[in-house]
């Protein structure tokens, strides 16, 4: 009897050991803080392609991962377009990019996105992830999933990874507005204090 015990703890602690280590190999695939982000063409729902170099004066990106279906993504929509109303015009659009395998998630798809862009009024571009190749280039795991990117010499570098602040229930009680704190630090010319802050949303649907 306690053979097996011993058999049942040791196989416990290696799952956990394995699981562990499968979580953090997850968490660190694609982009990190410095990264300089490839640029990608995907179907905005106006039909037309649109990539990074498709913005002219822009000096970075607010690229938020999200979608029609997700509750979290939904409550975060209306501060999502406040971003690209005060951040659009000083170089910094939200590009917002829908990850989700539309078999898994059908009322994700091009039609319900466009319907959902008119219905809020979106001002930014709403992309199709086809085939699902972008998001898994970032790393994003959530929706919604944001990075702040920043035009240099090099290329389109990471700045901030992570949620949009730290209340998605209720916008009136956010106490850290990591986003806006990650662009006005670009704006400013400083650095940002917080440059990761843990993605809260649901997961990606492949």
């Amino acid at each position: 009897m306690k053979k097996v015990v011993k058999l049942l703890l040791l196989t416990a602690i290696v799952l956990g050991v394995w699981s562990f280590i499968n979580v953090e190999e997850t968490e660190n695939n694609g982009y990190k803080i410095g990264d300089v982000v490839l640029d990608f063409k995907l179907e905005n729902i106006d039909g037309k392609m649109v990539s990074m170099a498709s913005f002219d004066n822009a000096k970075g990106f607010i690229i938020t991962f999200t979608c029609n279906t997700c509750p979290y993504a939904v409550a975060y929509e209306d501060r999502v377009e406040a971003l690209n109303k005060m951040y659009a015009g000083k170089g910094y659009p939200v590009i917002a990019i829908m990850p989700n395998s539309v078999k898994a998630k059908p009322a994700d798809g091009m039609k319900y996105m466009k319907e959902r862009a008119e219905q809020k009024g979106f001002t930014f571009p709403y992309l199709m992830d086809e085939g699902q190749h972008v998001y898994p280039q970032f790393g994003a795991t959530k929706t919604p999933h944001v990075y702040v990117v920043q035009k240099t010499a090099k290329g389109n570098v990471v700045k901030y990874i992570g949620a949009i602040d730290d209340n998605f229930q209720n916008a009136a009680e956010v106490k850290n507005k990591y986003v806006e704190d990650a662009v006005n630090a670009l704006l400013d010319g400083k650095a940002i204090d917080v440059t990761k802050a843990k993605a809260i949303g649901c997961s990606i649907k492949v």
